[in-house]
């Protein structure tokens, strides 16, 4: 790694940059995209095509401090049965208009609480998406799961509509830590999660840990990461806490000045991931491990390791599709973001619309510019005259916009023959490095540290 004053020279320490699961990132999205521009991105899927289908479910039981999702709390059931509705009839808008023979790659539910739902909703929602197109064969059915939210009736149900990977947040261990960011989950609760995951063969576990997060120490999330070693799972995201209270206005209740410094993350960050590497698990891009033989290693490793709003994925589809308040699609021709409001919604969908209000279509840079910054960001290379020949566009175009990038970053940057590299030393900086190829403005305050 390059030293803490090369680090803090380049700025990574001051400055705030997007995570790049898309790109155009949404803050640059645009109202005017509209229902039917949707309808005909939707239309234009090739007929037999695979497909990937995110289910957005907003409802938490608890509202966890520190989270910033678009979510809001229930103590009863009743809102979460008149959202499934409406989440069931804009499965069928999409079917009216899909061409035949669909079949879903990928299939991810999130939230919110994805398990707060009954058995009968769960078996009910899984039954719609059915009906709209079947799991092909070797699909991948992952949900989320709050260990605190889950019971061996809900398993059942889940096992039986077809999950085969689960995802369990577990930010950290420490009691002290939960206490503040709002999120009490004891180790022995989220251990009967994952051995009721397994007991009814669900042997594929994604695991969410955060550094950055109030009164964390190096020796505090040391404890954590061998606490969740301990569950052995798959694959684990190492993320960065992001506080932005300003825009998650329930991160209010988190003492700013209790959040460790940015030299400081970086810090817990080293720290987990010698961890996890010492435990044999591969280091993919920025943020994730996987186990050999993973198939998010087996991907990364036959580059073939993509990124979306999920973040690293194997998922090779060309269309996801996003079902449920605020969530976004991604379509050949662009995305398109569902209305975030619950009422609003739920009352396009009853008015037998579309519930699209914003989005954005790709222009031929955009495209030459995403994939880019996905290399980088999967990779840490960007081979540029083949991105552009693939895209069929220049090469020259695409070189021209590495200018600067080797002078900006220099010693952890290096620009050969079209070929833009970041050295190891210097991964740390890849949003930032990857922040050099975005054509578009960018509101530092909306964004998360770099680090």
């Amino acid at each position: 790694m390059a030293s803490y004053t090369q680090l803090k020279r380049m700025g990574l320490f001051d400055a705030r940059v997007p995570r790049y699961t898309s790109y155009p990132t949404a803050p640059n999205f645009s109202a005017d995209l509209q229902q039917d521009d949707a309808g005909g991105w939707i239309a234009a899927i090739p007929p037999g095509d695979r497909v990937s289908i995110y289910v957005h479910i907003p409802f938490c039981r608890r509202l966890c401090w520190f989270c910033a999702c678009r979510t809001q709390g229930t103590a009863t059931a009743s809102p979460v049965a008149a959202y499934l509705e409406s989440v069931k009839a804009e499965i069928e808008l999409i079917r009216a208009i899909s061409p035949q023979g669909v079949e879903i790659e990928h299939l991810h539910w999130g939230g919110g609480t994805p398990t707060l739902m009954t058995p009968e909703m769960i078996a009910d929602l899984a039954g719609a998406i059915a009906k709209a197109a079947p799991l092909a064969e070797d699909a991948q059915f992952s949900v989320e799961i709050d260990p605190v939210e889950i019971d061996d009736a809900r398993l059942d149900a889940l096992a039986a509509a077809g999950m085969n990977r689960a995802s369990i947040g577990v930010q950290d261990f420490d009691e002290g830590i939960q206490e503040v960011i709002g999120r009490p989950q004891s180790y022995d609760v989220t251990k009967a999660a994952v051995d009721g995951l397994r007991a009814r063969g669900i042997q594929s576990l994604n695991v969410d840990i955060l550094y950055g997060l109030p009164h964390q120490t190096e020796a505090k999330i040391s404890q954590s990461v061998q606490m969740l070693l301990s569950l052995n799972p798959d694959r684990v995201a190492l993320f960065g806490y992001a506080h932005v209270p300003w825009m998650a206005k329930r991160q209010k209740l988190i003492p700013t000045e209790a959040l460790p410094t940015p030299e400081e993350r970086l810090e817990l960050f080293n720290t987990a991931r010698k961890l996890f590497k010492w435990d044999g698990y591969a280091e993919i891009g920025i943020d994730h491990f996987a186990r050999p033989g993973d198939g998010l290693e087996v991907a990364w490793r036959e580059g073939r390791m993509q990124r979306n709003f999920q973040g690293y994925t194997e998922d090779a589809s060309k269309t996801l599709i996003g079902i449920g308040a605020s969530s976004i699609s991604r379509y050949p021709q662009g995305y398109a973001q569902n209305d975030p409001s619950t009422s609003g919604y739920q009352k396009a969908v009853r008015d037998g619309v579309l519930p699209i209000t914003r989005g954005h279509a790709f222009s031929d840079e955009d495209l030459l510019r995403g994939k880019i910054i996905e290399h980088l960001l999967c990779e840490f290379t960007a081979d540029l005259p083949a991105i552009a020949g693939r895209l069929g566009q220049p090469a020259e175009t695409a070189i021209a916009m590495a200018d600067g990038v080797e002078a900006a970053f220099a010693g952890v940057v290096r620009v050969q023959d079209g070929m833009v590299t970041i050295e190891p030393q210097g991964r740390p900086l890849a949003r930032m490095i990857a922040r050099h190829f975005d054509a578009y403005e960018m509101s530092a305050a909306g964004h998360s540290h770099a680090v």
